[in-house]
């Protein structure tokens, strides 16, 4: 099937072109001007980020929104859509095809079998590249929370918290939960 939206021969896909992708069940993604497409998540790979979301939503302060669905444009050449992310509400209000990594305090991937790679290697370059200042590594199979901060370098790794533990923290906002009741 060829598809309206691709670029010319040769051309690099932006956020732009994404805009004529059919809705598929298919996730598109774009890396330093590459399509990426990978199929959505499974029941509990959702289920593990709607959890997450219910225990962000409860403690999060006016102004900020926790959300999901909606891609982050690092570059105009790249394009990611993390599982769970936490912005400042005026950016939701501004609209556009994606978030300015400014916007963004936070971003969620919960790790899958068939993304491993994408999530720790290079949205974790390309989050932190772009200046958000933490990523958050959900692990279902472990059922862990990595907890990554932004820094010269790139991401350094906070902490690893364990299901039995309770992860206490100012950013993105002042909150307090136990990596067990996202499992």
């Amino acid at each position: 099937m060829t598809n309206p939206a691709r670029p010319g021969r040769g051309d690099a896909w932006t956020v732009d072109d994404l805009q004529g992708l059919p809705e598929d069940n298919q996730v598109y993604e774009i890396f330093d001007g590459s399509l990426h497409v990978s199929p959505h998540a499974d029941v509990f790979h959702g289920a593990v980020a709607n959890r997450l979301r219910r225990v962000l939503d409860r403690q999060a302060p006016a102004g900020l929104i926790v959300g999901q669905d909606i891609g982050v444009s690092a570059k105009r050449s790249s394009y990611f859509v993390p599982d769970l992310f936490v912005a400042y509400e005026s950016a939701m209000d501004r609209g556009g095809a994606a978030l300015a990594p400014g916007d963004v305090l936070l971003v969620v991937e919960v790790i899958s079998p068939s993304n491993t790679g994408r999530d720790l290697v290079l949205k974790r370059h390309e989050y932190a590249a772009a200046g958000i200042p933490l990523y958050w590594l959900v692990e279902p199979r472990k059922q862990t929370l990595t907890v990554l901060v932004n820094g010269p370098g790139g991401y350094r790794e906070q902490i690893v918290l364990a299901a039995g533990e309770v992860h206490r923290a100012d950013q993105p906002f002042p909150l307090a939960f136990a990596p067990a009741d996202i499992f």
